[in-house]
Parts: C-alpha cells; sequence; structure tokens
C-alpha cells in the first residue's frame, strides 16, 4: 500500500526533471539553488564591508550561470555523452580556469586594491584560488549529474515505450499472419498439391514450417541476423504466390553473401512493409500484379526498396488498420534510430512505393 502511494510522487518529481512542459520550472530552481549557495556564504559580506556585497554576488553569481549553462548544452551533449571523457575533463579543467581569471580581473574593476589585499593577507592567493576552482568544479559537476539523470530517464521511456510498441506489433503480426484462416488456406493449397505435384508441396511444407519458425522463435529476439529477415520475407511472398497464381515476386540482394550473416537489426522491421505490398498488389481484373523488392548495403547503411502494383478499382476494407500500422512502425523507427533513418512512401495511380534507409 506505501508504495501504491509513493509511486505517483515519484512519477511527478521523473516528470519534473525530464518532460520538456517543465523546462522553465527547472531552469528557474537551478537559478534559485545558485543564488542560496551564495547567499549562504556570509564571507562575501564580511569582507565587502557591505557596500560592494551585491557587486559581489552579481559577478559570483553570473559566473556559476555561465559555467553551468555552457557545460550542460555544451560540453555534455558534445563530448561526454560521445564518450570522448578525458577531452572533456580537460575542457572542464580549462573552463574553470578561464572563469576564474576572468572573475579575479572583474573582482579588481569593482574591489578597491585595499580590500583585495585584505582579502589576499586572510587566505592568500594560491588557496583562495585552488578553494574557488574546487566551488566551481563541484558545481559544474552537479549540472553535469542533472544532465546525466535526464538522459537516463529519457532513455528509459523510449525503450519501454519501444517494448510497447513492438509487443503490440508482434501481436498484430501474428493475428494476421498466423490466423486460423492463413493456415487453412495454405493447408488446402498444399493438399491439392499432394495430389499434382508432391514435390512442390514438400517444398511448400518446408516454407511454412520456417515462416513458422521465424514467428514463434526468433521474432521474439531484440535483433536478428538480415540473413533470418530476408529467408522469413522471402517464405512470406512465396507462400502468398502459391495462393495468387497472378503474382509476381522478384528480391534481388545487391549484398555479399558473406555481409548477410554479419548484419543485424530488430525483427519484423520490413514486414508491415511488405504487408502492404501484398494487400495493394491485389488486382480485381485478374491482370498479373508484382512486388518488387531490392536490399543493398553503402558504407554504414542498409537500404530498403519494396515497389508494387496497384489496381485503382481496389479498396482495401482495413485501410484504418494499414494506418495505424504504418504509424507503430514509423514511431518504432524513432526510438531505434532516432533522426538517423530515412522513410520514404509514394503512391501513384497504378504503383506504391516504400524507400527506407537504416544504419547497421
Amino acid at each position: 500500500m506505501g508504495n501504491d502511494r509513493l509511486e505517483p510522487e515519484n512519477t511527478k518529481i521523473i516528470r519534473l526533471i525530464v518532460d520538456d512542459r517543465y523546462k522553465l520550472l527547472r531552469h528557474a530552481v537551478l537559478l534559485l539553488g545558485i543564488m542560496v549557495i551564495i547567499l549562504f556564504d556570509t564571507t562575501f559580506l564580511e569582507e565587502s564591508g557591505g557596500h560592494m556585497y551585491y557587486q559581489r554576488i552579481s559577478l559570483v553569481y553570473g559566473s556559476l550561470i555561465f559555467m553551468c549553462y555552457f557545460n550542460m548544452n555544451i560540453l555534455v551533449p558534445r563530448f561526454f555523452f560521445k564518450g570522448q571523457y578525458v577531452l572533456y575533463l580537460a575542457l572542464l579543467v580549462l573552463l574553470v580556469v578561464a572563469c576564474e581569471i576572468l572573475l579575479a580581473y572583474a573582482m579588481e574593476s569593482v574591489f578597491t586594491p585595499e580590500q583585495l589585499a585584505a582579502r589576499r593577507r586572510q587566505h592568500g592567493v594560491v588557496k583562495g584560488s585552488y578553494e574557488g576552482a574546487i566551488i566551481l568544479i563541484a558545481i559544474t559537476l552537479v549540472s553535469t549529474m542533472i544532465k546525466l539523470f535526464q538522459r537516463w530517464m529519457r532513455d528509459s521511456e523510449r525503450m519501454a515505450e519501444l517494448r510497447n510498441i513492438t509487443l503490440t506489433m508482434e501481436l498484430s503480426e501474428l493475428r494476421n499472419q498466423v490466423s486460423p484462416h492463413f493456415l487453412f488456406n495454405m493447408l488446402n493449397g498444399i493438399k491439392a498439391l499432394v495430389r499434382t505435384d508432391p514435390d512442390k508441396a514438400n517444398l511448400v511444407i518446408m516454407k511454412l514450417s520456417e515462416f513458422l519458425r521465424y514467428q514463434l522463435y526468433e521474432n521474439n529476439d531484440e535483433r536478428i541476423l538480415l540473413r533470418s529477415e530476408l529467408n522469413f520475407l522471402s517464405n512470406f511472398l512465396d507462400l502468398e504466390r502459391l495462393r495468387r497464381d497472378n503474382l509476381s515476386v522478384n528480391i534481388s540482394t545487391e549484398i555479399d553473401p558473406s555481409i548477410l550473416n554479419r548484419i543485424f537489426l530488430p525483427p519484423s522491421l520490413f514486414t508491415i512493409f511488405i504487408e502492404n505490398a501484398v494487400k495493394h498488389s491485389v488486382d480485381i481484373s485478374g491482370a498479373t500484379s508484382y512486388i518488387n523488392i531490392t536490399l543493398k548495403v553503402n558504407g554504414d547503411k542498409l537500404y530498403f526498396s519494396c515497389i508494387n502494383s496497384k489496381d485503382p478499382g481496389y479498396i482495401l476494407s482495413d485501410e484504418k488498420n494499414r494506418g495505424l500500422g504504418l504509424a507503430n512502425i514509423k514511431r518504432r523507427l524513432e526510438l531505434l534510430y532516432g533522426d538517423n533513418y530515412v522513410l520514404e512512401i509514394s503512391s501513384s495511380t497504378t504503383t506504391y512505393n516504400t524507400q527506407l534507409t537504416i544504419p547497421i
């Protein structure tokens, strides 16, 4: 019962730290926190005798704000998050030294020589600079920890959303592809082939077995070989071609066969596009329809292309579900690759074209 009461409060705190809606509030809290730290340092008031107190506060406050925001918005994203930790620490120390020097020059322009000399006699030049640098680094590292926590929370939310979307897509695929109706049609086709073409019936049984094995086992892995995904697509289209005599399928892989066993990618990444191609390629006039698939690798990019024929007179009965499937795959791509992918879908009167580029 206690955890149930605490969980909503924890969620509110997490949202306050991560959600963009509270960005201004987070900035206000950070600025207020720095101000409180400075105000509690009573040596400011004692050394300046009161009349120069606010000038000195302004200098220190401005320096700390600059360091924190420069660290959070430039140093951490560009160096720390990219694994350049030594360079990050070096730049952080350099930033502290630069701020110390600028702050010293600013102090000389605000305070009288007598006040500065009294401070040096009381604390010492080296000791004062050393203590100031330690305080500046400590406060700046707090801003680094805040940025790290935000990154960790956003990554956790992305992974949770990705798991939910993947689960939804997998359930949808199982419902659409391994349905009793689908198996009934396949088994009826195999039954007819057993009498007319036993060799072909045996081949279809093997492909159906591989198809089901992928759906039940490999599809649950986080990443699979590109060869496995390609075999699944080939088996799926071969089974579909068995049901439709007027369907022409061409799969072109402009990839070295050895590379197929070295490239890993999330399972069922291309399935929704193949499903749409199969549905769109139905021609109610009985004319031959086609699905052309191309896969190629260029450097660190994988290119997927699916072009299929389209009958303008054929209207899909589940157009709403198709749109939902495309929305899910787009969101899944965003969670997997961020901005590092390209998806282009175009449609004309007679063709439907899907182009996808992802990093490998």
